[in-house]
């Protein structure tokens, strides 16, 4: 059963007049690729999550968002150093006087200044804490299920494909009978027509076009297509997450399947494995999304 690196998880809980939400987004990307979105009383806890995540997510380009909405009535504000606001102050102005400079905004520049405006310090107990987690580990549930339920999409799809490909190797079979016997006729007509049957030399003939149809045979490439498909067939079973493996079982058959087309020498076959090509392609774009 593969996974998409495609994924979605949300969950909310509410717990001691608060309202807990995590929300997990992902897509395709080579390697795990991870944005955090923590309130910043948890800050510490942030490399807890990661190590949690490169054992569940694995891959994908991964956005994590983390909020707490409390009551309006607890809010945590902000608090004023008044006597460093009025020392800066004092300043600006002298500085401005001196220099004749007639600005209004000297107050707003003052409590720009590092420490005079300070916040609160949130405390996060540990069941706050446990409440982030479990909020957290169902959203991850949530997350896992969509990337299963995207993946059994594109296995049915894959599957699909990689059927589609052994249906037309099973064509080319069939077409195959006829071709040897095809290019023979085809030299045999040319030398006649350029050469002159009377001074072909039969037996270096026959010498020759056995040397020639070895080169085009291709009994060996359709036996490991064959084989590549069902191997993609059966990873795609695996529990294993195996986007890679399926990507390099993918180039396999596309090795055999240009082998295949470049030894063909007759246009059935080649229409053939035009179609084998445009299947694969397909395949592979679909696995650039397979976990």
């Amino acid at each position: 059963m593969i996974k998409s690196m495609t994924g979605f998880g949300l969950a909310t809980t509410d717990y001691a007049n608060a309202k807990y939400t995590v929300e997990i987004k992902s897509l395709n990307s080579k390697f795990l690729e991870l944005s955090l979105k923590l309130p910043k009383a948890f800050s510490d806890k942030e490399l807890i999550i990661r190590n949690e995540c490169s054992k569940q997510i694995e891959r994908g380009k991964v956005n994590i968002s983390f909020t707490i909405e409390y009551p309006e009535q607890e809010r945590k504000g902000a608090s004023v150093n008044t006597a460093l606001l009025k020392s800066y102050y004092k300043q600006l102005q002298a500085a401005a006087e001196e220099l004749n400079d007639t600005s209004s905004n000297l107050l707003q520049m003052a409590l720009t200044f590092p420490e005079v405006v300070q916040y609160e310090e949130d405390v996060v107990s540990d069941e706050e804490w446990k409440q982030l987690q479990v909020t957290f580990n169902e959203a991850l549930l949530n997350f896992q299920g969509f990337r299963n339920d995207e993946g059994s999409i594109l296995q049915q799809d894959l599957s699909m494909r990689i059927n589609k490909i052994l249906e037309l190797q099973k064509q080319v079979e069939e077409l195959e009978p006829r071709r040897i016997p095809g290019i023979r006729e085809r030299i045999s007509q040319l030398l006649n027509e350029y050469v002159g049957k009377e001074n072909v030399d039969e037996n270096r003939f026959e010498q020759e076009l056995i040397f020639y149809i070895d080169k085009l045979d291709i009994t060996e490439e359709k036996i490991r297509l064959k084989s590549h498909c069902d191997y993609f067939l059966e990873t795609l079973k695996s529990p294993d997450a195996n986007g890679k493996k399926l990507g390099f079982i993918s180039q396999e058959i596309g090795r055999e399947i240009n082998t295949m087309g470049s030894k063909a020498n007759d246009a059935g076959i080649q229409q053939l494995v035009v179609g084998m090509k445009e299947e694969l392609e397909k395949i592979k774009e679909q696995l650039l999304n397979v976990l």
